[in-house]
This record gives structure tokens, sequence and C-alpha cells, in this order.
């Protein structure tokens, strides 16, 4: 009995590892996260949407960092590994700040024109540093004899997918990126239109913005409460309903294999 029950644990142990594996071996695409605090891994909703569509979420969000950070880490060589960026499919940035990304005035025509490091004194410009140097990046791998991309046309395709704020009060970054992803025809995950709620109108009972329901911290844009940051964990409502969110707009951009 006790060498049965000893093969019975073997067996279901091995088990789980295999079907681990299988489920490892099985994602389809392998997609990359930069963020602060509402991308960080405590969050959940980049991990629901990834394990909606059954791709492998690589997970680079601190919390406290800025695109500046993104950028510099880019730089530093310590956002992604080569073995990495080789099977990365889609670059997804939620640098989410209330801040300008779009203005053009102090954009440069190369990513190897910026002064680096990068500082939190221009947005758009370290937005623009990130995405030009992926995309050179990535099409600079149709001259490396040891990638799969290698005398290609483009090199690796480029994808960025950029992100709305968790809800609409954040109107500055909203309404800029929006712009930016419209320049580059980018895709964009619109967590503020699909959220379920929007700053226009206030909660039929509580009298107060409805974000302030599904956050556990506030914060004030033009005199106005808002919530700041969503609950945290992939069980909440509002993690899941953001993977829902994530996940829909993926789909729509990656076909089946």
């Amino acid at each position: 009995m006790k060498q049965f029950r000893i093969l019975l644990i073997l067996w279901v142990a091995f088990g789980t590892i295999l079907s681990a594996q299988c489920r490892k071996d099985s994602a389809q695409y392998t997609f990359l996260l930069t963020g602060a605090s509402f991308a960080s891994p405590n969050n959940g909703w980049f991990e629901v949407g990834c394990d909606l569509v059954g791709a492998i979420p690589l997970n680079r969000a601190i919390g406290g960092e800025a695109i500046a950070n993104t950028a510099n880490r880019m730089i530093n060589g310590t956002l992604y590994t080569e073995e990495e960026f080789e099977n990365i499919d889609a670059f997804v940035i939620m640098q989410v700040h209330n801040q300008d990304v779009f203005d053009e005035s102090q954009l440069k025509p190369n990513y190897t024109d910026y002064e680096t490091p990068f500082d939190r004194s221009n947005y758009a410009a370290a937005f623009d540093y990130v995405i030009k140097r992926y995309l050179a990046e990535c099409y600079n791998l149709k001259f490396d004899k040891q990638s799969r991309y290698y005398n290609t046309k483009y090199g690796k395709p480029a994808v960025i997918v950029l992100c709305t704020d968790w809800h609409d009060a954040r109107v500055t970054y909203n309404t800029s990126v929006r712009k930016l992803a419209a320049k580059w025809g980018f895709p964009l995950v619109e967590f503020d239109k699909y959220i379920g709620f929007s700053k226009n109108a206030l909660h039929p009972v509580t009298g107060e913005q409805m974000s302030l329901l599904f956050s556990g911290d506030k914060q004030e844009i033009d005199g106005v409460t808002y919530g700041w940051h969503p609950e945290n964990g992939k069980e909440t409502y509002i993690q899941r309903r953001m993977g829902a969110i994530f996940a829909d707009t993926m789909q729509r951009i990656f076909p089946v294999k």
C-alpha cells in the first residue's frame, strides 16, 4: 500500500509537470509589457489577458517607473534579453502618467539623436525613443545571422501596442496617446472606453465618481477626486475586466496559428 501511494504521488507530480509544459509549448505568442504601478504583476490584468489568448506573459512593469525608465532599460540592455527579443511577438506599453505623450516640438528624427540617459522632463521624447528604437531593432534582425529573421525583407514584424489609462479621468494622457497611436498606426487597448463607467456620470447611490468603487486610493485631477489605482489581484473584478479588454484587442491583431 505504501509503495502504491508513493507511485500515485509521483504519477500526479509527473502529470502536473507535463501539463504545465504542454501549456507552455502550446502558447501561440509571447507578449512583453512595460509600465509602472498600473501594469506591475501584482495587478493581474496582463496575465489574465495573456491566459485568455494563450500567450506567454513577460511582465517587466515596475511600480514608480515612467517611460524614461523604459528607454533607459533599453539602453542598458535590461528590458529584455536577446533570446527574449527574438521571441517577442508584441511590445505592450502601459506607461500612463497624465502627461502629453504626443507633443512633437522636441522630437528627433532618429532615436540615436537623443541625449541619454533620459529623465522625466519630456514624456513625448521618451516615447518616441522607445518606439523608434524597437522598430529599428526589429528591422535589424534581418542582418543577424543567428536570427530566424535573417535575410528577410522587413526583419521581425514589429508590433507595438499602446494602452490608455484604466479609466477616462486622465484626459491629457488618454487624448495624447490616441494621437500617438494614430500617428504610428499602432493598436490601442482602450481600457477607458470599455471599463464600464465614465467620469461624466456620478454613481446614483454614492454621488461620487464610480472609479472610487474599484480603487483603494484616490487622486485629484482638476479639483475632482477619482479612484487612483485599481484593486489588485487576478481574482478581482476590475483586473479581470481589464484582462478581457486587453485580450479582445490582441485577438483582433494576431491570427490563430
